[in-house]
């Protein structure tokens, strides 16, 4: 094995455990807090302060690692990570728990940057794109484990957050132990709201929109299946429905973009979602295969609406400006999931549980609407203009560096 394939394996294997690790988190801390009597406007308001946190690591990252260096850098944010994922059973309190997700959204920000950024430091522009797909496969399927690992003891104990901060700080040993010459510096994203939007108002408009959706059903989804009385295994089963769904379609319904106008894929998958949504909010799931079905129909709609709204909007823009678009689009799908948990947690206390996906249909269905009205104002672009769909993680800023050939 090759020095650079050796160095990429160990930073994947470095990925897996720490994105094993937040996977249980990002679904025990909202069970928990139902558990706890927390309003669904309260768990709104954790994962609207842990986007925002994360959006700000997005920022703070690239200073950090050129101070002191991408492995310092890793090991002091994972230390931290670690240590705040502790905290959370002994300081079982809303704005505890609200501080605590918008730290963790930061040092994660970080930490993904780090593995990133030093990823595509060691691939060829031959690789570089195989390294992504194997990234984001390494990526959905850990996720989903981390998930499923709910299901090994009780969420109202704190045995399951000690195993998510031994994950976290087992992710430091393939990166502080390799021998692997630091990268090179991260640049920073920058966002610029009147250029992003010149260049393609479907594409920000649709990242804004996914982002809310996106941010609201993964905060308040297990809350959702909680309010449907589904057991802890059913709903951790349920959310590894959506992302396996989402693992699934990406590549179809990206390559079908690659040949058409992709707003009419994104309107399509903006309506398929309409109608899953529907279909959850309103029946009882008497049948929880249904259930399943759907969920996995939900993830199949939703999952790829931010790489076709990213590869619509590089489809307009330069092409010296590719990655600093989608650093500063994915900035405005984090924007999005900030605000989309803060509108959608009220909803669901107005409405029930249900409220989550009629909020969400609302947003899809106006989205889904702007995009067949775009297409009445602005043609497709040109054969010879138009990038080739790419599945990117919604991570951070560096992992569009492996999207491009220089």
């Amino acid at each position: 094995m090759s020095s650079a394939a050796r160095s990429i394996a160990t930073l994947l294997i470095g990925t897996g455990a720490l994105f094993l690790g937040n996977g249980l988190l990002q679904t025990l801390l909202p069970i928990r807090a139902q558990l706890e009597a927390f309003s669904a406007s309260t768990i709104g308001l954790m994962g609207a302060v842990y986007f925002a946190g994360f959006a700000v690591g997005c920022l703070v990252g690239p200073p950090a690692v050129k101070r002191v260096g991408h492995i310092r850098c890793f090991a002091g944010f994972a230390a931290l990570a670690a240590a705040a994922t502790l905290v959370y059973p002994l300081a079982v309190d809303p704005l505890a728990w609200s501080i605590l997700r918008g730290f963790t959204g930061l040092c994660l920000a970080v930490l993904y940057m780090v593995v990133e950024s030093w990823l595509n430091d060691q691939s060829s522009n031959e690789v570089r794109g195989g390294v992504l797909s194997v990234y984001i496969i390494v990526t959905n399927v850990v996720t989903l484990g981390g998930q499923l690992m709910v299901n090994l003891d009780d969420p109202m104990g704190w045995p399951l957050f000690s195993l998510v901060a031994m994950l976290v700080a087992l992710s430091l040993v393939p990166l502080s132990l390799t021998d692997t010459a630091a990268p090179k510096p991260i640049a920073t994203a920058q966002l610029r709201i009147a250029r992003l939007y010149r260049y393609s108002p479907a594409g920000f408009i649709g990242c804004l929109a996914v982002g809310m959706v996106e941010g609201a059903f993964w905060t308040l989804g297990p809350v959702f299946a909680q309010g449907r009385a589904l057991p802890v295994a059913e709903i951790t089963l349920f959310m590894g429905a959506f992302v396996a769904g989402g693992t699934v379609s990406q590549w179809p319904l990206g390559r079908l973009s690659d040949h058409v106008d992709r707003r009419w894929v994104m309107a399509g998958c903006s309506l398929g979602t309409v109608g899953t949504g529907l279909a959850l909010a309103f029946p009882a799931l008497d049948s929880t295969a249904l259930a399943f079905g759907l969920a996995g129909l939900h993830g199949a709609f939703m999952v790829p609406l931010y790489a076709l709204c990213l590869a619509h909007a590089n489809d307009y823009a330069p092409n010296e400006r590719l990655v600093e678009t989608s650093s500063g689009l994915l900035l405005v799908y984090a924007a999005g999931a900030v605000i989309g948990p803060l509108v959608i947690g009220p909803a669901m206390e107005r409405f029930g549980p249900g409220g989550l996906f009629l909020a969400m249909a609302v947003i899809l269905g106006l989205l889904a609407l702007f995009l067949l009205a775009r297409m009445l104002v602005r043609p497709i672009a040109a054969a010879g203009e138009r990038v080739e769909f790419v599945p990117v993680p919604k991570t951070t800023p560096s992992v569009y560096t492996l999207e491009t050939d220089d």
